[in-house]
């Protein structure tokens, strides 16, 4: 897990999302600007940064009491396809994650069999319960029957994630819209929420943010102004303010520092 990680009312909104269409076996639909958050909050909701090194390096051997408890709670692959994104490909890859997946939840089972429960308290074993696809604008249609096919037969349910108009893509594939059952819209951080990060960021350069002092007040307008809200450009933005900073030996973020600081990067309308 990422100890930084900043849970936002988006993330929670995401969370709710994903567990109803887990909850109801169905496919849903994420969409949002570039840069918002959606995949760091899949990759959250998944555990996906202490599955991913594990699974890349050893499968499903050698699982840890801490991994087996996250998957189990979990229950979610995480998958990005490929830009050419080869229908085999794809079905070897689920098949490869979801048995990872499952072998860490049974892993759990077996971890409290051994120290909690005899054996007329065991419970049948969950499996992988949720598939999130990023990116799914790569997918071709015959990865989408892939995809749907397996929803049917297995009942796993499935969230597609995407850029704004996704939804629309996919009404191009009826068997699959038609089993739609819920979308989400993830958007940028509200005034509120950034000047909740923004304080966790001063804080993390040594200084109090005051929304009150008219400097501070400044600097925030600055980055809201930059940023519109958006995650990602508050991540890329933050370490060439810092930089910014120590060159010019200052203490005191301004606007002025924030301009200097958003003049090397690339940011689109």
């Amino acid at each position: 897990m990422n100890p930084s990680f900043i849970v936002t009312k988006e993330h929670r909104r995401f969370t709710e999302f994903a567990n109803v269409v887990r909850k109801e076996h169905t496919i849903g639909i994420c969409f949002g600007d570039a840069g918002v958050g959606k995949t760091i909050s899949a990759r959250r909701y998944a555990s996906w940064d202490l599955f991913e090194p594990h699974i890349s390096a050893y499968g499903p051997i050698g699982v840890d009491t801490k991994q087996a408890a996250a998957a189990n709670k979990a229950r979610t692959v995480f998958y990005t396809p490929e830009v050419l994104c080869r229908p085999r490909t794809l079905a070897t890859d689920i098949e490869h994650l979801s048995y990872s997946i499952n072998t860490y939840i049974r892993k759990h089972a077996e971890f409290r069999a051994e120290t909690h429960e005899t054996p007329r308290q065991r419970k049948p074993i969950s499996t992988t319960e949720l598939i999130i696809i990023d990116e799914s604008e790569r997918l071709t249609p015959n990865a989408i029957e892939i995809l749907r096919d397996h929803h049917d037969r297995t009942r796993t349910a499935i969230i597609l994630i995407g850029m704004p108009g996704i939804d629309q893509q996919f009404r191009h594939y009826p068997q699959l819209y038609s089993r739609l059952g819920f979308a989400h819209h993830y958007r940028t951080l509200a005034s509120e929420e950034l000047l909740f990060v923004l304080d966790r960021q001063w804080k993390h350069l040594g200084q109090t943010l005051n929304p009150d002092d008219f400097t501070d007040a400044q600097a925030v307008a600055a980055i809201e102004r930059i940023t519109r809200g958006n995650f990602r450009l508050l991540e890329r933005l933050f370490p060439q303010i810092k930089r910014v900073l120590a060159i010019n030996e200052l203490e005191t973020i301004t606007d002025d520092v924030i301009e200097a600081a958003a003049s090397v990067l690339v940011i689109g309308n």
